[in-house]
């Protein structure tokens, strides 16, 4: 059973949604048009709608032919990227810095096709409760639905999300029980020495060189000061400092992420990175200030939910199309947090393509809309059955 007929049926009509969703983008917490469609598309298919909620998030209530029973949420993320779109398609972005290289069009669109076939059968009892989350790339959308009392207005048991993998093959989902993403801080450095004429280095506290020795000592951190089986990334992507040619300058900045697969790990890394900073202030006579932020939660699937999902997913995909062992990831997903405040559980589906997220040039494979949309469906239909 590959995926179910109905949702097969409209087929083009999720392929249709989700290229306009691709075409006009929106970042997180500004997505008042992808909203005002999910939440138009729910009241058409008589799916009882709840807007506003963690800003420009979307909550869809469903009722089955009984509404006695469990309730299990679904959800889906709808913000796009700060960035150009690098491609020709004929429905790629039409605003300037502004595309779904992460694919949420898609995930918005499954969850869509998930509502409508599910509002049309109702071949379950309980409720549904479908979640379209605002501003899921490092903004806290997740956190904001949350702070909205999402779980004590919209109760769920049990909740589940996706992501589509051009890492995996077509059609392939990846589960893993446990921890099974990483969770990730941003930090910002900020280090005040004392400029100069570039010709009188003698007369500065240059911060350019500081910032460069701090950037190597802080890459010890966890080759050094980590146990081996403790995996962790400290990645440094921003380096900003200096103005022209022969003027050395008074401040110097750095920035980058930690990620890791348990808090005390993160939080290992955290004092190191004070640490090293203030001896570095020391030795070179700066000020060095150092904010270091917790953007994501570690990601854990509950092993019950985690089974469950394989289970479907080897109905709708097949047996050999299921992994359930992959490696934890160092990517980071903010749909870690509803897993603190509800058991669930995170999945990968596969789909065409050999372009990464998050690059100019990725291009989200259209025909996943109805399998992605197929396992949702099943998952409601096993999990809360007709009575």
């Amino acid at each position: 059973m590959p995926t179910l007929h109905l949702i097969d049926r409209y087929a083009d009509e999720l392929t249709a949604i989700r290229r306009d969703l691709h075409a006009h983008p929106e970042l997180g917490f500004e997505e008042v048009r992808t909203s005002r469609l999910v939440a138009e598309k729910l009241a058409t298919w008589g799916i009882e709608v709840h807007c506003s909620i963690g800003q420009t998030g979307v909550v869809g209530v469903l009722k089955g032919r009984s509404d006695k029973g469990r309730s299990i949420g679904l959800r889906a993320d709808m913000d796009a990227l700060p960035m150009d779109e690098a491609t020709d398609l004929p429905y790629r972005s039409t605003i300037p810095n502004r595309f779904h290289g992460c694919g949420h069009d898609g995930h918005t669109t499954i969850l869509l096709g998930a509502a409508r076939y599910l509002a049309e059968t109702r071949n379950f009892s309980g409720t549904v409760v479908f979640i379209f989350q605002p501003a899921e790339e490092g903004l806290g959308g997740a956190r904001a639905m949350l702070a909205d009392r999402l779980f004590e207005r919209f109760p769920c048991d049990e909740i589940y999300a996706l992501h589509n993998s051009p890492y995996l093959e077509p059609g392939q989902v990846s589960i893993r029980p446990g921890v099974a993403a990483a969770g990730a801080d941003f930090f910002d450095i900020s280090i005040k020495g004392r400029g100069s004429h570039g010709a009188e280095p003698e007369e500065s506290r240059d911060p350019i060189v500081v910032a460069t020795a701090l950037a190597q000592a802080l890459q010890s951190i966890v080759s050094r000061n980590l146990h081996p089986s403790e995996p962790a990334v400290l990645s440094i992507t921003q380096i900003q400092a200096g103005s022209a040619y022969n003027i050395i300058p008074e401040y110097a900045t750095l920035a980058g992420t930690i990620r890791a697969f348990t808090d005390e790990t993160r939080d290992k890394i955290r004092d190191r990175i004070r640490s090293i900073a203030a001896g570095m202030a020391m030795s070179f006579d700066v000020e060095i200030t150092v904010d270091i932020r917790d953007i994501f939660t570690v990601l854990e699937n509950s092993e019950e939910h985690a089974i469950a999902l394989a289970d479907v997913a080897r109905e709708v995909v097949g047996e050999d199309k299921v992994l359930t062992a992959p490696r934890p990831s160092m990517g980071s997903e903010d749909f870690a947090d509803m897993l603190r405040a509800v058991p669930g559980a995170y999945w990968s589906l596969g789909h065409g393509g050999d372009v990464p997220l998050h690059n100019s040039g990725f291009i989200f494979d259209d025909a996943i809309l109805s399998t992605g949309a197929s396992l949702f469906a099943r998952l409601v239909e096993k999990r809360l059955p007709a009575l």
